[in-house]
């Protein structure tokens, strides 16, 4: 979306309302490409395998009696991991997209659907193409029913129909879209396992960015974010959902985006005024390499049901 459709990251192209969806079909289609040529040609003999890794918040209706604001909910998702997942688990894209997007179209007065079709030997090409599923995940947000207007431009933020709400009382230690709501990590983590048949997952990227530089390196909010959303990752565990492992995000500052070097997600600081480019730890270090020394937490009372 922000490098096909608004333009905020590179290629920076604004192809408005059907930018998004075209750059996500090619990348499903090549993906599948690439799964079947590693699986036919060197899964004989190297035995490893192929995923996919997507990002994606979780959804929680702001009124869960609501039969609306949990459909928001619902399609926040399927319009975020659906979108991808979708296809290379099931085999086509979430029918609310289809139908969402399809009557958004028809409202525009264009013949065909905005959002690309795949063929029935593409759907059959495409589907199982993933040995395991990657998840990077950061935040959640409370969703509900909004109806965009059809005669507004169309893009793909206003074809979900729905508003995105925070909670004031959530920790927002970094930029203003990351707040730390460990619980949704959970739930997102057993709506993959009941939506897609519980694959095999690795959390390729979790983390919590600062804003404000720390003199010091105390990072406690860092500590606090790892914490909470490895200890949701266990529960999920607990209750049957398949991870296989973690990767915290990230290892040192770095290049973020249209951010550049501003927004340091970091465990150990990087001064990038000095030519050399020092390492520092900060407190966040120690205390993930706890963590994975123990491959858990080493004082079983942090651990909260």
């Amino acid at each position: 979306e922000k490098g096909y459709e608004t333009g905020e990251h590179a290629p920076g192209l604004k192809l408005g309302g059907c930018g998004a969806y075209k750059a996500a079909h090619h990348i499903i289609k090549t993906h599948a490409k690439v799964w079947h040529s590693y699986n036919n040609t060197w899964r004989r003999e190297q035995r490893g395998m192929v995923g996919i890794s997507l990002t994606s918040g979780w959804g929680e209706p702001v009124d869960p009696h609501s039969q609306t604001d949990r459909d928001a909910a619902e399609r926040y998702i399927q319009f975020h991991l659906g979108w991808f997942a979708n296809p290379i688990y099931r085999g086509d894209y979430p029918e609310v997209m289809k139908n969402y997007v399809g009557r958004k179209s028809a409202q525009q007065g264009l013949g065909t659907s905005r959002l690309p079709t795949f063929s029935v030997q593409e759907k059959t090409y495409i589907k199982g193409t993933s040995d395991f599923l990657g998840i990077g995940h950061f935040t959640t947000r409370y969703v509900l029913q909004r109806n965009f207007p059809f005669l507004q431009v169309s893009s793909y933020h206003t074809d979900h129909d729905l508003a995105e709400l925070v909670d004031p009382n959530w920790p927002a230690p970094g930029p203003k879209w990351l707040y730390s709501v460990p619980w949704g990590f959970r739930r997102l983590l057993n709506f993959i396992k009941t939506q897609y048949g519980n694959p095999l997952i690795y959390v390729t990227e979790n983390g919590v960015s600062e804003t404000v530089q720390c003199p010091q390196l105390c990072d406690e909010w860092r500590i606090q974010y790892l914490k909470g959303y490895i200890n949701e990752i266990l529960k999920a565990l607990n209750d049957g959902v398949n991870v296989k492992g973690y990767t915290a995000w990230s290892l040192l500052d770095k290049f973020e985006w249209n951010k550049g070097f501003s927004e340091r997600f970091g465990l150990y600081h990087i001064d990038f005024k000095n030519k050399n480019k020092p390492r520092y730890p900060k407190a966040s270090v120690d205390y993930y390499k706890k963590i994975i020394s123990a491959n858990g937490f080493p004082n079983p009372r942090e651990v909260m049901s």
